[in-house]
């Protein structure tokens, strides 16, 4: 034996040291090893690592046993750490920052609302981040083959793929309208300035002549859809004039057609060599929207009635705590904003250096995104201040969320001002990357997820992205269609709602319960050097998975008919709705059954299979098995 590998390893160019200067070469500490791994030769140290035969062993620091093996692979690493982090940040970080938490923060009692936004950070966002970050960066692996840990959780897995790809289906539409919105600002008058274009209707009214007298009835500006503004967005860029509902979809617009090409193409140029190029592509659209963000918010503040909207934003009420929508609203914003659950987290670390501090990652990042949210309500209240002063109204009048805000509200209030064309170049260019590098961590989630589980899409990684970019396009055809907007509409409250929900409480639940907290703990230890404090143990095995589980009782009552502003969807649009949900959904128990059914021994055996890590499944057989016995579940 000793022989061979001697030639092999001069095969290899690796220099095999004789057997008395071994000695040299830092020694094994005691530890758990099993004895076939002791007795392999040690032929290379180098960098601190030491090679044997078959696998690499990281020199043990601090104390520490080195803990099991790490497989030797080939799989790259971030080209600096602030690749790492600004691709996370730029995932966080996304459109609903800007188009929904400042409105959720003045609906619900404005800095009222930051206690139980904040309390819900602290006991479930950056746990169930922090517990992503560290999941990814010490198996190496995407969202799927990570449940190596716990089998039978594999098509939790799965689910989250699916879901990140579904995101992707829609969210990329919205880019292209930001595109499509950045091209059209580039004229000396902005499309949406005055009535008398091709689309609009002979009800369209300047908004000059609205005021608070004329809206009366209690009709809030923001629901007027007859400025130009809002007629420039239904009826010039959606056309949805021209759909009956959402079974009259029509063709695809041509021009959305090529802004959504484009916004493919860049996608692609920007994952198709994995994190080296997603990597450099982040330095621009990772920080630009704080750049835009700020400039918005210094030209916002010198606006008349700029106070009176930051005043409105920042009111506190605090009966408004005595509602249980509010609580639900910050729980599922918190949810939402930090991104956990669509596997993008795990897909980021697992490209990490084994010993990052994920720990700090996960601090740094997930503060970063809840104060990118609250800045961003400046930016934004300060010209919805100045909206309510020139039409005369309250500030409830002209504040709204989502898409009404940033394609309708916000575009009119600039096409107001003094050189409007570079505040809608700049305000668009915000929008565009705030998409682009969410939809790259989605994608990127789906790729690695899927490459790391078949090999084949590995060695032909860059076919592979170009297909998935590719279907992805074309599935996003329908909700550029006439009636695409009710397509989307669909997609966003069923492709992602209750079924990511779930996913991330079934994910908890693995890790924290089936692999067990003290065994995730000590994983992060071999890591970082130290292991998680009690607090995080506390959160990751009680707190976290009863607030999931809160939160997904919560968004089900609460749940209501699907409606597109006074357009209520026929039912079987909502059967459709629920299809796509438990299209995701069903993998869970499929691939638990599945996986049941595929190992071999007795009933009791086939289970310890399921939910042993696969590295111990030799103790099975042995029929030592950590879960059946009562330790495992009481051990924090």
């Amino acid at each position: 034996f000793t022989v061979g590998f001697v030639r092999t390893a001069e095969k290899m160019n690796i220099q095999v040291l004789p057997e008395h200067k071994l000695s040299s070469v830092a020694p094994l500490k005691q530890c758990n090893v099993e004895k076939k791994e002791v007795e392999l030769i040690l032929v290379k140290d180098q960098n601190g690592v030491q090679y044997t035969s078959s696998s690499i062993i990281p020199t043990p620091t601090s104390g520490h046993c080195a803990g099991p093996t790490r497989p030797e692979d080939d799989r790259e690493t971030w080209g600096k750490k602030i690749d790492f982090l600004l691709s996370v940040i730029g995932f966080a970080v996304d459109l609903a920052n800007v188009w929904r938490f400042p409105y959720l923060c003045y609906k619900n009692g404005g800095g009222a609302f930051l206690i139980p936004y904040i309390l819900f950070l602290v006991i479930a966002g950056m746990p169930l981040f922090y517990m992503e970050l560290a999941l990814g960066q010490y198996n190496r692996e995407g969202a799927a083959t990570i449940w190596k840990i716990c089998p039978i959780f594999k098509g939790v897995g799965y689910t989250v793929i699916l879901i990140a790809l579904y995101v992707g289906f829609y969210y990329n539409v919205i880019i292209a309208w930001s595109l499509y919105y950045l091209f059209s600002s580039m004229t000396r008058e902005l499309p949406w300035l005055k009535c008398g274009n091709s689309w609009n209707s002979l009800n369209c009214t300047d908004p000059k002549s609205i005021n608070g007298s004329i809206l009366g009835n209690g009709t809030s500006y923001a629901k007027y859809k007859i400025t130009p503004a809002a007629e420039y967005y239904e009826r010039g860029v959606l056309h949805l004039h021209e759909s009956r509902g959402i079974q009259d979809l029509g063709l695809p617009r041509w021009e959305l057609t090529l802004c959504l090409v484009v916004v493919v193409f860049i996608l692609y140029f920007s994952l198709w060599k994995g994190v080296k190029s997603s990597g450099k592509v982040v330095y621009i659209t990772a920080t630009m929207p704080y750049v835009v963000l700020f400039v918005l918010l210094i030209r916002g503040i010198t606006l008349p009635g700029a106070m009176k909207g930051i005043r409105a934003y920042l009111h506190i009420d605090f009966k408004r705590l005595n509602n249980l929508e509010v609580w639900i609203d910050a729980a599922t914003q918190i949810f939402y904003s930090l991104g956990a659950g669509f596997g993008v987290l795990i897909a980021f670390a697992s490209y990490n250096k084994f010993d990052n501090n994920c720990y700090r990652d996960a601090l740094l990042t997930s503060t970063v995104n809840c104060v990118t949210s609250f800045f961003s309500g400046f930016a934004i209240f300060s010209v919805l201040g100045y909206m309510a002063y020139k039409h005369g109204v309250d500030i409830e009048d002209v504040a709204t969320e989502g898409a009404g805000l940033v394609f309708i509200i916000y575009p009119e209030a600039i096409s107001t001002l003094p050189g409007s064309t570079f505040w809608a170049i700049v305000f668009f260019i915000m929008l565009l990357t705030l998409g682009i590098d969410s939809s790259m961590g989605g994608m990127e989630a789906v790729i690695t997820g899927l490459t790391d589980d078949f090999k084949i899409l590995k060695r032909n990684r860059k076919l592979f992205t170009f297909a998935t970019a590719f279907g992805t396009f074309l599935i996003a055809l329908l909700c550029i269609t006439n009636g695409g907007i009710y397509v989307l509409t669909l997609f966003d409250k069923y492709a992602a709602g209750t079924s990511i929900l779930f996913a991330v409480l079934i994910e908890a639940i693995g890790v924290s319960w089936f692999y067990g907290v003290d065994r995730f703990s000590e994983d992060i230890e071999k890591m970082m050097g130290f292991k998680p404090g009690l607090y995080w143990r506390l959160c990751w095995k009680f707190v976290s998975p009863a607030f999931l589980l809160f939160v997904v009782i919560a968004s089900t009552l609460t749940s209501s008919v699907l409606k597109y502003d006074e357009y209520v969807f026929p039912h079987w649009s909502n059967v459709v709705g629920w299809g796509v949900a438990m299209s995701s959904m069903l993998f869970v128990p499929c691939y638990a059954i599945y996986k049941f059914l595929s190992v071999s021994g007795t009933f009791k055996e086939r289970i310890a299979y399921c939910i042993t890590p696969e590295h111990e499944h030799h103790l099975v057989a042995e029929g030592n098995v950590r879960q059946f016995k009562l330790r495992h579940w009481l051990a924090i």
